[in-house]
């Protein structure tokens, strides 16, 4: 195949001979490729292109471009093929699907949706959709996201199921995020939305128009299975799913609980909130403060209707009654007002508390229905507080005495609590007695030697003096060897008849503790 190179110098030397078979000597190639090119060239075709061929596909292509039309571009080359066999087709499989790929290109070029750009107004749209979240011990949850059309201002609020009361509180506190609420909110035609559509026509949820009329918006639905026509929310979805939703691509691990999944949302949010915008060539945040103004004013107080029945927590207990039970809340909102709502049916039914703040209205609690006598206890709600069990005494020192013996350490406050427990009579000159031997023996000595008495149950008098001589160690010690041996002599049998001396012998080594001695020394 020649050049264009080749190829222009053949049409010169044509164009100064006007012979074919001259330019074959002058170029060196065949008057056959001479005649070629000059008549592609007479023909207005480009430079090189290759002359067209008939194809053994040709005769069919009719019947292709019938099937491929009937199926709206979806029939398969190899059932394209078994039918143009039957049809007397002599050609490979792989001529087949060159033909169909080419006719499905020109098909869709024919079929094509053109979409024109979407012009937006400040603080007219906000569309709003939903995207599977990540599990949390098990229970999966929901991403709810938002954005505003004209700023791309994006939103991302996790759910823990898609309930219209939980739908309505997190468009409460989005409208409170973006400092206000637009005209337009758009979104899916989902049960709390949209109940039925008859002739084409959705018919709104009573309670969703009780919502927009609440907050001055209009609520419209995008046309049934067509993403397109809400595609800003579309990409804001799987955006946030990429980054949120643990994966193998983002390298991010599992949620331990609720609030590390709203703390992710946040930075996301701050993230590509504070990023230039690839459209706009500015960053949303700077954006929303533009169009701030143009969002209008939305009331003080959430739309609570939805979220259940009001209820007051106590002031000194955590705890609301909804139908009969008892469920707990966060200690914080002692005294606060907070709504309770039934969601589900049988064995799986929960109870939802809702709380509205300064910033809308947050779920707080959520409990498996319980019935009455049995409350349904958070322990995260009751912090700083322990269950008090019968007989699980609190020691707290009340005198200076007592003081003073509980100073000594865990056995003395063991040796109280047991020794109290058995009766034990003049436990007061008791403790001061270990106190009074803390001083000669030593406190950790004497500490000990009350835990060994309260765990063998001796709480006499003179139980602990006896207990600490038999764990105080010994000045001397006694071993056998080759030379010595331990077995008792005979020497002792020598004072049998003999008559007791009356001179006074000197103590051993050993010192012996008793009472007596030590009350002598405190006195």
């Amino acid at each position: 195949m020649k050049s264009d190179g080749e190829i222009m110098e053949i049409l010169a030397a044509y164009d100064l001979t006007g012979s074919l078979r001259a330019t074959a000597e002058l170029t060196g190639c065949s008057h056959h490729t001479v005649a070629k090119h000059v008549a592609a060239r007479d023909a207005g075709r480009p430079i090189a292109e290759p002359a067209a061929r008939d194809r053994v596909t040709d005769p069919f292509l009719p019947k292709i471009e019938e099937w491929v039309q009937t199926s709206n571009g979806r029939i398969r080359a190899d059932k394209a093929h078994d039918k143009l066999v039957a049809l007397g087709y002599e050609g490979s499989e792989r001529s087949t699907r060159r033909a169909i790929a080419q006719v499905k290109a020109a098909w869709r070029l024919g079929h094509v949706r053109v979409h024109r750009p979407w012009i937006t107004e400040p603080g007219m749209w906000l569309q709003y959709d939903f995207g599977d979240g990540p599990r949390i011990g098990g229970v999966k949850t929901v991403l709810f996201v938002a954005w505003l059309a004209w700023s791309r201002f994006r939103i991302v609020i996790p759910l823990k199921d898609r309930t219209a009361p939980s739908v309505f509180a997190a468009l409460d506190r989005c409208f409170r995020i973006l400092g206000g609420a637009p005209t337009y909110v758009l979104t899916d035609n989902e049960k709390s939305v949209t109940t039925a559509h008859v002739a084409g026509v959705p018919v709104r949820n009573q309670q969703t128009l009780d919502f927009a009329r609440h907050y001055g918006v209009t609520v419209l639905t995008c046309q049934p299975a067509d993403p397109a026509s809400k595609g800003g929310v579309e990409a804001a979805v799987k955006l946030a799913k990429a980054d949120l939703v643990p994966k193998d691509t983002n390298l991010r691990t599992d949620y331990s609980t609720f609030t590390e999944l709203e703390e992710a949302c946040e930075a996301f949010m701050d993230h590509v909130n504070q990023r230039e915008h690839r459209i706009t060539r500015r960053k949303p945040a700077t954006m929303l403060t533009e169009e701030q103004p143009r969002l209008h004013r939305i009331p003080g107080a959430a739309h609570t209707v939805a979220f259940g029945l009001a209820r007051t927590v106590p002031e000194n207990t955590p705890m609301v009654t909804f139908e009969n039970g008892q469920y707990s809340v966060p200690a914080h909102l002692l005294g606060a007002r907070v709504f309770v709502r039934a969601h589900g049916t049988g064995p799986g039914e929960q109870i939802i508390i809702v709380h509205h703040g300064p910033a809308g209205p947050v779920e707080v609690a959520r409990h498996r229905r319980t019935r009455p006598g049995s409350p349904a206890i958070c322990d995260e709600h009751f912090p700083g507080t322990r269950t008090r069990i019968p007989g699980d005494y609190t020691v707290k020192a009340r005198t200076a005495d007592e003081a003073e013996f509980l100073a000594l350490g865990e056995g003395a406050r063991t040796w109280l609590i047991e020794a109290a427990a058995t009766g034990a009579q003049r436990m007061n000159v008791k403790m001061a007695e270990a106190v009074t031997l803390a001083k000669i023996a030593g406190t950790a000595a004497v500490d000990r030697a009350l835990g060994t008495a309260a765990l063998h149950g001796r709480f006499a008098h003179g139980d602990l003096a006896s207990i600490l001589n038999a764990t105080t160690q010994r000045t001397t010690t006694h071993a056998a060897n080759e030379t010595t041996s331990l077995t008792q002599g005979t020497s002792a049998w020598a004072a049998i008849g003999n008559p007791a001396p009356n001179h006074t012998t000197t103590p051993t080594s050993d010192t012996t503790i008793t009472a007596d001695t030590t009350a002598e020394d405190a006195r």
